[in-house]
């Protein structure tokens, strides 16, 4: 069991480790030699893959400092979700809906791909990884545009360009889609059951379910026992209760359904 807080010197450890114990000869001096030649490996698997995704997404022009830094969002997670991952989801979300806009679908890539490279500075340097990023991006050059989407995401300046907006949507859409970020199990699974709970306890509610991975709960109601005025109140009274009594990330939406018949026969 390896454990600590700089996930490169882990994967660098973890290297060595097999190196060492698959070799057998284990002394101070093979350690080093081991440990050397392990860093430089984890470096250049790290490089390896931001240049391999900077070629995908036809990125050019970028400083070999960017890169570098870039590349060390591999080894680094948030609630599981691998950073480099998601900065490139974020960066072809960004470009497509820059496409679809008519704006600069190859700048809005580059924002979103860098919105939050000095995540990959935090293990080595003080400060946040906004301003970390944003300086780095400012001594290598980056656009204004590149800056402004490292700022804004975070609302620490206004969006200054329309492709800014896209970043940060698409970097919510990347965090929040289900599936993305570690949740436990355990937790999960509670909290579809005491939505529908909650949903139950009121009188005239026939059946509901939670759908969209717990972000939505449909409440199907007797169609004698809720008339159509009651249908507001019965969605705002769930809601209330929801915020009240659950933890939950994002917003949980609720919709109630009540058939309407009208019957006739002809004769």
């Amino acid at each position: 069991m390896l454990s600590g807080f700089d996930p490169i010197r882990r994967e660098t450890a973890r290297l060595a480790l097999e190196k060492l114990v698959s070799d057998g000869r284990i002394h101070p001096g093979r350690i080093d030699d081991v440990v050397a030649k392990s860093r430089k490996e984890v470096e250049n698997g790290m490089r390896e893959a931001a240049e391999e995704i900077l070629y995908e997404l036809g990125i050019h022009g970028v400083h070999p400092e960017v890169v570098k830094v870039l590349g060390r969002l591999k080894f680094r997670t948030s609630y599981g979700q691998n950073q480099l991952l998601h900065s490139k989801e974020v960066a072809i979300l960004a470009g497509n809906m820059a496409a679809e806009m008519g704006f600069d679908a190859t700048l809005a890539k580059r924002m979103g791909l860098l919105h939050d490279v000095g995540k990959g500075m935090t293990h080595e340097h003080e400060g946040t990884h906004v301003e970390l990023g944003w300086n780095l991006a400012k001594k290598y050059n980056e656009p204004p545009q590149v800056l402004n989407a490292i700022k804004a995401h975070h609302d620490e300046e206004p969006h200054l360009y329309p492709e800014s907006f896209l970043v940060t949507a698409g970097d919510a859409i990347s965090g929040s889609r289900p599936g993305a970020r570690r949740e436990m199990f355990e937790t999960y699974v509670k909290r579809l059951e005491k939505l529908e709970e909650i949903a139950l306890s009121f009188p005239g509610v026939e059946r509901c379910f939670a759908i969209q991975a717990g972000r939505e709960l449909r409440i199907m109601v007797i169609p004698d026992q809720v008339t159509d005025e009651e249908m507001s109140r019965l969605s705002e009274e769930t809601a209330r209760r929801i915020e009240a009594e659950l933890q939950y990330p994002g917003q949980i939406k609720v919709v109630v359904v009540r058939e309407t018949k009208a019957v006739d026969f002809a004769r």
